[in-house]
């Protein structure tokens, strides 16, 4: 079987190409362990990510004239980085924080984010325009839509910026559950009294 025509060039590309489409996903998300600092996770991701390319690398040189395996590997790292990139977004994970400037009075978002439990700073602020309020929050990745819909429900013209937090050290999240996730994640990264 290994022999046979269908095994060299169908089976075969088949192959390099659902390895390719493993290790370039791996890559992506030890990328993100590696820009979180997770040390530990990036490290056996990284070995499973290299074992499977020498796997697949390998069989592209010992069948360096069948094209279908060039476009196989090629096809597979595309799909890959696709795959990665939609997992990381579903997995959503990790700490960002949201800063929310708007020209408009933020009492009543302020108090609807403090409701919701999230843990949020308000200053006033002067902008280029006049005077503004600034929010501060620091979320969990899978809790920003429900954010995003507050901030846009509040203002829609609101300026908001979202940037990734590497580590968070004490404050204030909601309690057990939003929207269906739980949070007992954050409760490591509170301050012990």
């Amino acid at each position: 079987m290994l022999n046979s025509e269908i095994f060299t060039w169908v089976i075969l590309p088949a192959l390099i190409f659902m390895a390719r489409i493993c290790d370039v996903t791996i890559g992506t998300i030890r990328i993100i362990f590696v820009s979180r600092g997770n040390k530990a996770a990036a490290s056996v991701l990284g070995f499973f990510e290299v074992l499977i390319w020498l796997i697949a690398i390998g069989q592209i040189m010992k069948n360096l004239n069948n094209i279908f395996c060039y476009l196989a590997y090629a096809g597979g790292f595309a799909m890959g980085n696709f795959i990665g990139i939609t997992l990381e977004e579903k997995l959503a994970m990790g700490v960002l924080v949201v800063r929310i400037i708007t020209r408009k009075d933020a009492t009543l978002l302020f108090e609807e984010l403090k409701e919701e439990g999230f843990g949020i700073t308000m200053l006033d602020a002067r902008g280029a325009t006049g005077p503004v309020n600034i929010i501060y929050t620091v979320i969990k990745r899978s809790a920003l839509p429900r954010v995003v819909e507050m901030i846009k429900t509040f203002n829609p013209k609101a300026f908001y910026s979202i940037e990734d937090v590497r580590t968070v050290n004490s404050g204030v999240f909601p309690s057990n559950v939003l929207h269906g996730v739980h949070l007992g994640y954050f409760r490591r990264y509170r301050k012990r009294k």
